[in-house]
């Protein structure tokens, strides 16, 4: 009984972690009205600095990158620094100069406005 023993034990012949920062794809949920495309992105722990949208020919790049800070030895690691990065193919008839993005409790809110002449619209028949 009074031999102590430990809770964690550690082995010598572990390899050490690389420290390179994983890639990973995050979870969006995509919405589409008369209006726009809507995109909410799940990056929980990045900081709006550390987010990159960018829309070229078709295409949307979205990425950001969570650090973690730690104070201290690390007895156990689970949640690390990580770069999201996911791609979707966009239609041309998004208005890029109208584009407008907020982040909120983690998740990203992308608005993507369909310009004028994609959006339905009633075509009134004239009398002959």
């Amino acid at each position: 009984m009074g031999e102590r023993t430990d809770l964690v034990k550690t082995e010598s012949n572990v390899p050490e972690r690389s420290r390179e920062i994983p890639a990973v794809a995050p979870v969006v949920d995509i919405y589409e009205n008369e209006d726009e495309i809507l995109l909410h992105v799940d990056m929980p722990g990045v900081e709006k600095e550390d987010i990159t949208v960018n829309i070229d020919n078709g295409k949307l790049f979205l990425g950001g990158v969570r650090h973690i800070s730690s104070n201290g030895a690390a007895l156990w690691e689970e949640l690390v620094d990580v770069e999201y990065q996911r791609s979707f193919s966009v239609p041309q008839t998004i208005d890029v100069d109208k584009v407008n993005a907020e982040m909120q409790d983690g998740v990203l809110h992308l608005h993507l406005p369909k310009s004028e002449a994609a959006k339905p619209r009633q075509i009134e028949i004239k009398s002959a």
